[in-house]
């Protein structure tokens, strides 16, 4: 919640295939950027739309993530919305600093 006024684009995989959440994210001014799921031809030609290079950049923040989860564990204990994020921000300085200390 704190930076969400900074988001400009939104990538997620097949999955999050919804057109109400496209148009929730197209309302807010984010720029969703999802696959669409094949049912049809033209949702071949939706998915040849999608700036490739943008998209691909989720493939980093999966490649973290699957890390830190593999590393540190993939529960959180916090019940709490904010203590969740706490506990998620202090896992990944944490698995930052574990990465320095290796360099």
């Amino acid at each position: 919640r704190r930076n969400a006024g900074d988001l400009r684009s939104l990538a997620a995989d097949k999955g999050y295939d919804k057109q109400s959440l496209r148009e929730s994210l197209r309302d807010l001014g984010i720029r969703p950027l999802i696959k669409h799921r094949v049912f049809a031809p033209y949702d071949h030609a939706h998915n040849a739309r999608i700036d490739e290079q943008r998209y691909n950049q989720r493939s980093m923040t999966e490649t973290v993530n699957s890390a830190v989860k593999r590393s540190l564990g993939f529960a959180v204990r916090a019940r709490s919305w904010f203590r969740e994020f706490r506990e998620i921000a202090l896992m990944c300085v944490v698995y930052n600093i574990k990465r320095a200390v290796k360099q």
